[in-house]
């Protein structure tokens, strides 16, 4: 679940950066989006052991 979850921040993040013009609504829904996932990522890494977080982020 943790990979996907960054993968499906990763790509908002993309849309974020992404020098296209969106119409205000949706720039607005996807800034929502990438908090709502990071603060996902953050409750389901505090739920895996810490051992098993510092391997994930060495690998990544």
């Amino acid at each position: 679940m943790n990979k996907i979850i960054k993968k499906i921040s990763q790509a908002v993040q993309v849309l974020l950066l992404a020098p296209i013009k969106l119409p205000g609504k949706a720039l607005n829904i996807i800034k929502y989006v990438a908090v709502g996932l990071g603060i996902l990522e953050a409750v389901t890494r505090k739920e895996v052991n810490p051992d098993e977080v510092g391997t994930d982020e060495l690998s990544s």
